[in-house]
Order: C-alpha cells, then sequence, then structure tokens
C-alpha cells in the first residue's frame, strides 16, 4: 500500500497451487482495479510458502501494476509542466485515441465515430457528454473487430479439423496455409503476447472465403450486427419533444467509419451497411475525414483558438488547468 491520501492503493495476493493472481486498487472501494497473473505456482516446503520466491514474484507484478495505475497521473501532472518548460506550450489537451479518431473523421460536429481494427470501439458526442460503447479488449469485447473476426474464423477452422458442426474446409485451408498444421496451432497461439494481432490477422482470409462459404459470409454478418449495436449505443440520444416525446428532429446522426477494419471492402461492409439501416435508422454514414493523428492537430487548433467543443472527460479527454 502507498502513503494514505488520494493516491493510496491496496495490493491483493492470491497465491495457490496454479498459479499466483496479483490485484491493485484504489483504496476507494469504487476505484479501478488492475490485475495480473503468473502461471508458476509459489514453490513450498515443510514450513509452508517460500517467501522469497513469493517476493521474487510479487514484486516485480506491483511495480507494473503500480506503474499502469498512475500513468494517467503522472501524464496530468508532468506533461503540461514539462512541455511548458521546454517548449512554452500554454495549452494542453490529453485525448485518448478514441477521441482523436473522432476529430479526425467528424471535427467537432455531433456524431458518432466507429474504430476499427485489431479492435473495435465506437464513441459518440452531442457536444455535451461523451457515449461510449465497446473497446474492452479480446477477451471482454471488441466485439466485431478483427482479433473477433479472426478468432470467429479460426474456431470455424478448428471445428472443421475436428468434424464438428459449425465448420468451415475453406477456412481450414487457409489456417493450414497461414499457420500450418492446424493440431499446432494453439502452441503457436497461446504463448504469444501479441495474441490479439495474430487473431486479427486472419480476418482478412474470413473475408477473401466470404463469398463462395456460407460459414465465414455468417461471421462477418455477425460482426456487421455487433459493431451496428455499438454504433446505436454510442449515437447521441434522440431530443425530448414536448410531453416527453422522443425525436431526432429530422435531424440524422452523422456515423463515420475509420480504421483498417473496413479496408475489406464489400464482404464486411454490405452487411454493416445493412445493419446499420436497421439497428439505427436516422444513422448517415459518412466518409471520415481524417485519422487520429489530424484528429490530434484539430483538437490542438481548436484548443489555441479558445473554440473546443468537444467535452471535456477526466479520461477521454482532460484539459489541465493552465499554470
Amino acid at each position: 500500500m502507498t502513503a494514505g491520501g488520494p493516491d493510496a492503493f491496496v495490493l491483493g495476493v492470491d497465491s495457490g497451487g496454479s498459479g499466483l493472481r496479483v490485484a491493485l486498487g484504489s483504496a476507494d472501494p469504487g476505484g479501478q482495479v488492475f490485475t495480473a497473473a503468473c502461471a508458476e505456482p509459489v514453490r513450498t516446503g515443510p514450513s509452508g510458502i517460500d517467501p522469497a520466491h513469493l517476493l521474487a514474484q510479487v514484486l516485480p507484478v506491483a511495480r507494473e501494476l503500480l506503474a499502469r495505475a498512475t500513468l494517467g497521473d503522472g501524464l496530468r501532472t508532468q506533461l503540461p509542466t514539462a512541455l511548458a518548460d521546454a517548449l512554452g506550450v500554454r495549452r494542453v489537451a490529453l485525448a485518448a485515441d478514441a477521441v482523436t479518431a473522432y476529430a479526425g473523421a467528424l471535427g467537432q460536429r455531433p456524431g458518432a465515430v466507429v474504430a476499427g481494427g485489431t479492435g473495435m470501439i465506437a464513441l459518440g458526442t452531442d457536444l455535451a457528454t461523451w457515449r461510449r460503447a465497446d473497446g474492452w479488449g479480446h477477451l471482454l469485447g471488441d466485439s466485431g473487430g478483427g482479433a473477433w473476426i479472426g478468432r470467429a474464423g479460426l474456431d470455424a477452422a478448428m471445428r472443421a479439423h475436428d468434424g464438428r458442426r459449425g465448420g468451415s474446409a475453406a477456412l481450414l485451408a487457409r489456417l493450414e496455409a497461414v499457420f500450418g498444421p492446424a493440431a499446432g496451432l494453439p502452441g503457436l497461439l497461446y504463448p504469444r503476447t501479441n495474441r490479439p494481432a495474430v487473431l486479427a490477422s486472419f480476418a482478412p482470409e474470413v473475408a477473401a472465403c466470404a463469398a463462395g462459404d456460407g460459414v465465414a459470409a455468417g461471421i462477418l454478418r455477425a460482426a456487421a450486427a455487433h459493431i451496428a449495436e455499438a454504433a446505436a449505443a454510442a449515437c447521441p440520444p434522440p431530443h425530448t419533444g414536448p410531453a416527453g416525446s422522443r425525436e431526432h428532429d429530422g435531424e440524422p446522426c452523422e456515423v463515420a467509419l475509420t480504421g483498417g477494419l473496413f479496408k475489406m471492402g464489400d464482404p464486411l461492409l454490405g452487411p454493416l451497411h445493412a445493419e446499420l439501416a436497421r439497428q439505427v435508422p436516422q444513422a448517415r454514414v459518412v466518409r471520415g475525414a481524417g485519422d487520429p493523428l489530424a484528429g490530434s492537430l484539430e483538437i490542438g487548433r481548436a484548443l489555441a483558438r479558445g473554440e473546443l467543443r468537444l467535452p471535456p472527460h477526466p479520461t477521454l479527454l482532460f484539459l489541465p488547468v493552465p499554470a
């Protein structure tokens, strides 16, 4: 635990026969929790747990978790002063990548942006608040993103290898062409630290098979449904009209698609446009004007002119008060 006060943390350790788990969280019960796992169990002897082996595993993991937990605070407290001292910077905006993607695609207009690559996140605003949907990583979400599509394609390939229902011979052939024998895939995939990227690398193979393979086409239809669902959740809500009625005042919600995922073209975009029309009938799909780098410049220019309309947020768009 660190010193008391607003920066206090608590450390939890769970040591068992299958491994070691470590959690670091704010002393505030409602704060964020960071976790990590060590595959190797702590050695035990006649006297119980080996304390030296326990510390050898816990200490580096605890330091890494503490660095993750305090990274945002460090940026907020140190970066503005450092930039002011080195470059004379007077105003700083710290924006999440989803926000720079939004600003690059739509500028400072209300609407929603779906950023799809290895992962998938949708972010929308009415210029008063932000609405976020997904972007929770490949284990908890990113539904419809590249890793999600690739994993679904590999699952269908392995089903074909085993003779189970839902398999795709076409995807099995592509798996073996890309990765080698199917039975060796777990040994290639599971030890990798970049598993989401490896999974996503198979997504184009799914798209390539979709025209002639019903299973592959079904995976892309399911991905499109997930993406549209996220877009629907991120779109600004309709205005409240007379007597509490819900209306859009005739104004469509601009939805921009950005990121490498959508370079798949028609195999994904065809079902996606159909799903957007069904799930988000008020959506008007537009081409994004620029990428996240262009978005960071858009935010900087607006900040310099005193014309930043995108709403501030503690983690999405943080605006430190000038010294």
